[in-house]
């Protein structure tokens, strides 16, 4: 489970990258990366034992 979290906010900061990159998306691409710190900071309290 841990790296399907890890997987998740990889494609969503990927997601956010492109968005910036190709200049499209407005406020919906800061809101995925805005998802993926907290996912992030989510697991990284839990140390890991995150459950979804």
């Amino acid at each position: 489970m841990n790296n399907l979290l890890w997987t998740v906010i990889t494609v969503l900061f990927a997601f956010w990258l492109f968005g910036q990159v190709m200049s499209f998306g407005g406020p919906l691409i800061h809101l995925v990366l805005v998802i993926a710190v907290i996912l992030m900071i989510f697991n990284l309290l839990t140390k890991g034992k995150a459950t979804l």
